[in-house]
């Protein structure tokens, strides 16, 4: 019998997890992050490919400006699109948008970009400060090479910003 009541209650935990994994819907999102997101689509037409699908975390929401809103990083790196299998990544990564909340609720694009990765630093020991992201670049934004990779530092602000290649 504790058999039986073991199987059930790992069945139903498995089943629990299972609806806790809801697939990817852009329409949870802000209307400016749908606007990131429609761009997967264009591309993946233009390359003369079809359906796109997202990954689970292809949209991250974290307090990036340290102002209490959710700002949103959005990386393609997992994004797929049937026909055409580099739509969105390329020697120098994959693209992604950071973009940040306002103070009047709406959000702007500071970063669109190829990164090959990226880390969030832990939240910062000040309340309200900008959480600053580390990105794996191209060796070219270094002066060097594709590999070995290039590094650099950005504290979030709503200030727009891009890497330049000397």
């Amino acid at each position: 019998m504790r058999l039986l009541i073991l199987i059930g209650v790992l069945f139903a935990g498995g089943l629990a997890r299972a609806e806790d994994a809801k697939p990817f819907n852009p329409a949870d999102y802000p209307s400016e992050v749908q606007k990131a997101l429609h761009y997967a689509h264009q591309e993946c037409q233009s390359q003369g490919g079809g359906a796109v699908s997202f990954a689970p975390d292809t949209v991250r929401e974290i307090d990036l400006t340290g102002d209490g809103r959710d700002d949103y990083v959005v990386d393609f790196r997992d994004t797929k699109c049937d026909g055409s299998e580099a739509a969105y990544c390329g020697s120098g990564g994959c693209v992604m948008n950071v973009l940040v909340t306002l103070p009047n609720g709406n959000l702007r694009r500071v970063f669109d970009g190829y990164v090959r990765n990226y880390e969030i630093e832990p939240t910062p020991m000040k309340r309200g400060a900008a959480r600053t992201m580390r990105f794996e670049l191209h060796g070219g934004y270094c002066g060097g090479h594709g590999s070995p990779s290039c590094f650099k530092e950005k504290a979030i602000s709503m200030t727009p910003f891009a890497f330049k290649m000397p």
